[in-house]
């Protein structure tokens, strides 16, 4: 019998913050998959969760570099795929950490689908988001009423920015940490600079809030980092 791929989100960085469905499997697995970067030395969805998985279970860190190179990643990527379904035709239960939740802005999506077709099972565990984690930690609200929440990936084309920005009451803006100088520009012509938070590592020991984005600039954000705002004209900011 073949066993099951789960994939499974570990939240923003808080371990207390795993849903009691992801803990208990974490628990069951046979195999872990740990998903990291070439240029890093260590998973981070591994650190949040490891408290919860057993001594026994065997772990996989799993190199997915981020390159532009198409040939190249195509070639890791499925040489990782090779390494999960050859576990699952053993007949063992893998889970995949990923952090936040696996169906947002993901690695996991990209196993997904890799993996969908191969006639076995997967389920996917959702996770806490780092916005939705971030909001609760700051109180501050993300929609009310019929307010219009966007969430967007500061590392868009400058366009596509604004036009978000136009239309929306509310922003989550994620992955601030190549352009931030142009977001902080846009925000503040779009009229988001009145109620507008940044938080760095969110639940990490080493947290960052900053809630004056005006001369940031001069010091690149943490790849963990997401900025909220709301639009002045939506009458609750200040």
């Amino acid at each position: 019998m073949k066993g099951v791929f789960y994939g499974i989100g570990v939240g923003p960085g808080d371990p207390d913050l795993l849903t009691l469905k992801a803990v208990k499997l974490l628990q069951n697995v046979d195999v872990i998959i740990a998903p990291r970067t070439e240029k890093k030395e260590g998973s981070i969805a591994l650190s949040i969760a490891g408290n919860y998985i057993r001594e026994d279970t065997r772990i996989l860190e799993l190199a997915f570099p981020m390159v532009f190179d198409r040939s190249f990643l195509t070639e890791a990527w499925e040489q990782n795929k090779t390494v999960i379904l050859d576990l699952l035709q053993e007949g063992k239960n893998v889970a995949f950490l990923t952090l936040g939740d696996p169906m947002l802005y993901s690695t996991y999506i990209y196993i997904y689908r890799l993996l969908e077709g191969n006639g076995i099972t997967i389920e996917t565990v959702p996770g806490i988001t780092s916005f939705c984690a971030a909001a609760s930690r700051l109180n501050f609200p993300l929609a009310e009423g019929n307010d219009i929440l966007s969430i967007v990936p500061a590392i868009l084309e400058e366009d596509k920015i604004a036009t978000a920005l136009s239309y929306s009451d509310n922003l989550v803006l994620m992955k601030v940490y190549k352009n931030y100088e142009q977001v902080a520009g846009q925000l503040k012509k779009h009229g988001f600079d009145g109620e507008t938070v940044m938080i760095s590592r969110c639940g990490f020991e080493d947290e960052e809030i900053t809630y004056t984005l005006e001369g940031r600039e001069c010091k690149m954000p943490n790849y963990l980092s997401t900025i909220l705002a709301k639009k002045r004209s939506n009458g609750r900011s200040q």
